[in-house]
């Protein structure tokens, strides 16, 4: 039996109301009497029932219950979804059948019996639910068709610190914990966080990602945590939020470091209490997602800074995992580059057999500040420029890699340049930590970690 139900009595008769409160109690979480009919739309606006029992006569229409018809198909505006049970005491075969089909859900005469009423909410109760998660399961399965259709790449490599990254997700995979994947740009954080989920026990249910740096601060709630019809302007119709959807499976926020101060107080208290409400409503409803996060945001130094809170890091930070960048693991060039060499050898109908080995050559010595993503596009190109069945160096459109050209590379890369100026910043302070961190705009602390970062 349902035992917390929100349930939605109208009727102008107090006797009515009463009756139906005690009698309900016992299977109610929250019940809510009106005798004015004309207060339905503004208590709909912004409450949703799981059933409303609606009398079909009011004082105006004593026995037609056109009334009730009436206030009927003005539920069934505003909140399809929600089953309607009609009472009257007048009721007969031709009235039940309009009912029925005018949408109510069932049809109740007075004086009822206790055991029929009970039994006829409860089932509504179970319908309504029914309905709201198929809805769920159908956002879930357009969604994950969506991502199946997407092309899915997978790890390639053979290095040290791969073969390390895979032991790791072997290790993390079957748990439930929670996951920041960091990296540089371009390194294959979402790659990763889809191998955790495809290795964990949600692999047969959805796999959602949101893009923190993507999502328009206006909309986040309402993208995360979706809304209810009327919510906001706009609003036109109810929306089921990621966190939902990902309902059983795997939720990836992507670049979390994005993510707004005032909406990480929110996502932190969803998390601590598992449950979530659409905007413009107060139904909640239980949460179960496993969540990987991703950045390329140093989140200690934002939380030194204010920018991030201390207490959602820790609750997302249960396991950090490190995606070393490109030129960490030049041995996985060659595979990396086979593999997107097949790939693009079918999208453009070449028949391309490899690399020279100047090619090869040329492209140990470059740094890929862009990581993996980078020579995909390399790749891409050379794919799309080479007129023989051998890609050359000219055809990878590089620099070229003397030293020179290696040391102006190298100055592309961030950690690099940020090595550099904590070198210089030392030398100029005389090695005095204070006035190093002063000139360098940090404070010691922050300092600190990039000394032991850099082996200084």
């Amino acid at each position: 039996m349902i035992s917390d139900a929100r349930i939605l009595i109208i009727d102008d008769d107090a006797d009515i109301l009463f009756t139906l409160r005690v009698l309900l109690e016992s299977i109610s979480d929250e019940l809510i009497s009106l005798s004015d009919p004309q207060q339905i739309p503004q208590l709909l606006a912004s409450s949703q029932f799981d059933v409303i029992l609606l009398d079909m006569n009011f004082s105006k229409d004593a026995i037609s219950g056109e009334e009730g018809f009436h206030w009927l198909q003005q539920i069934r505006h505003i909140s399809p979804d929600t089953p309607v049970i009609l009472i009257t005491a007048y009721g007969d075969i031709e009235k039940a059948m309009r009912a029925v089909r005018a949408g109510a859900y069932d049809f109740i005469t007075k004086p009822w019996q206790n055991e029929k009423i009970i039994a006829t909410v409860n089932a509504a109760v179970r319908y309504a639910r029914s309905c709201r998660q198929n809805a769920i399961h159908s956002t879930q399965r357009d969604l994950f068709n969506n991502q199946i259709n997407l092309k899915f790449q997978d790890i390639i490599g053979n290095s040290p610190q791969i073969t390390e990254l895979f032991a790791t997700i072997k290790k993390v995979a079957p748990t439930d914990a929670e996951i920041i994947i960091t990296g540089e740009n371009g390194t294959g954080k979402e790659l990763i966080a889809r191998a955790i989920h495809r290795h964990s026990a949600r692999a047969e249910h959805v796999f959602l990602t949101v893009d923190m740096g993507a999502v328009n601060r206006e909309l986040f709630d309402s993208e995360l945590f979706g809304h209810v019809k009327g919510a906001f302007t706009g609003a036109s119709q109810d929306r089921i939020g990621k966190i939902i959807a990902a309902s059983g499976g795997t939720l990836f926020l992507d670049e979390i470091g994005n993510l707004p101060l005032d909406q990480q107080t929110r996502l932190l208290k969803v998390l601590e209490d598992r449950r979530s409400c659409p905007l413009g409503s107060n139904k909640y409803s239980s949460i179960d997602i496993r969540l990987i996060c991703a950045t390329n945001t140093n989140l200690d130094e934002a939380v030194e800074e204010g920018r991030f809170r201390r207490d959602l890091l820790y609750r997302l930070n249960t396991i950090e995992i490190n995606i070393p960048p490109l030129r960490q693991r030049k041995e996985d060039i060659p595979l990396l580059c086979s593999y997107y060499l097949q790939i693009f050898n079918q999208k453009y109908h070449k028949n391309i057999k490899g690399c020279s080995q100047s090619a090869m050559n040329r492209l140990a010595d470059y740094d890929f500040p862009g990581n993996v993503r980078e020579l995909k596009h390399i790749i891409q190109r050379a794919v799309i420029l080479c007129a023989t069945n051998t890609i050359s160096a000219d055809d990878l459109s590089l620099k070229s890699t003397t030293k020179g050209s290696a040391l102006r590379l190298q100055s592309l890369n961030i950690d690099a340049a940020e090595e550099k100026l904590v070198r210089e910043a030392l030398l100029k302070a005389e090695g005095n930590m204070s006035r190093a961190a002063k000139l360098l705009g940090i404070n010691r602390t922050s300092l600190y970690r990039r000394l032991k970062k850099y082996g200084l």
